[in-house]
């Protein structure tokens, strides 16, 4: 079958939207998967986004509420004519998924400094979006619960000036589990932000410096 014109335009404009350390990330995973990889991404960067620009917190809470009651709706009552929602129609009951992912980015409205119940509550939800994706793909989830924790984690770190906010985001990573053993390849994209993440955040700066491609390649091709 033909994709939909305005869907294709959709994914290419999509991409562009994505930094370029998620955009080699993808690119690892099976051509059949990628949409998947990337529909999860650009909703999770619209979520962020919608938190980090709206003037009030209740106008953050309205749109992601309008995401969260979308999502949990049959299919066939979405809206028409959005691209981005027909894309997301390929998570079908998984969707749920990403009506939780709205839920886990509305934690983190609220005056700073935030709790550590707050950073928890955004990285489970991302692991649980992340879960669903594995069992789109074949229920291939295996270990990539545990890179996925820990990249939402660091992510979130990563992103905080406060250094009490930090400090929590720090804690709850040092406790988290590390993935072990070989990650199956339609998670890979998971497991390689993770790698470059950790690595990044252990040496103070962004991800995508001086080593993260030869780490991402690796893991990329081999699964650890």
């Amino acid at each position: 079958m033909t994709e939909n014109p305005d869907l294709r335009a959709f994914w290419a404009e999509a991409e562009e939207q994505l930094l370029p350390p998620i955009r080699l990330a993808i690119a690892y995973a099976p051509a059949a998967v990628r949409q998947l990889w990337t529909g999860f991404f650009v909703l999770d960067r619209r979520f962020a986004q919608i938190v980090a620009t709206a003037r009030e917190p209740m106008l953050a809470q309205m749109r992601l509420a309008w995401w969260r009651e979308t999502l949990h709706r049959p299919v066939d009552e979405w809206p028409a004519g959005e691209p981005f929602l027909a894309a997301l129609s390929r998570w079908g009951e998984e969707r749920s998924a990403l009506a939780g992912l709205a839920d886990g980015w509305e934690a983190m409205i609220g005056e700073p400094p935030l709790d550590a119940a707050a950073f928890a509550s955004l990285a489970g939800a991302r692991e649980d979006a992340v879960a669903a994706l594995g069992r789109l793909s074949g229920g291939v989830a295996d270990n990539a619960r545990a890179a996925a924790h820990r990249w939402a984690l660091a992510d979130i770190a990563m992103n905080l000036s406060d250094e009490t906010e930090r400090g929590r985001a720090d804690a709850l990573l040092a406790s988290a589990d590390k993935p072990h053993g070989k990650v199956a390849k339609a998670m890979r994209p998971i497991a390689v932000l993770d790698a470059q993440m950790q690595r990044a955040l252990a040496e103070g700066r962004r991800i995508g410096g001086p080593g993260d491609l030869a780490v991402a390649l690796r893991i990329g091709l081999f699964g650890r």
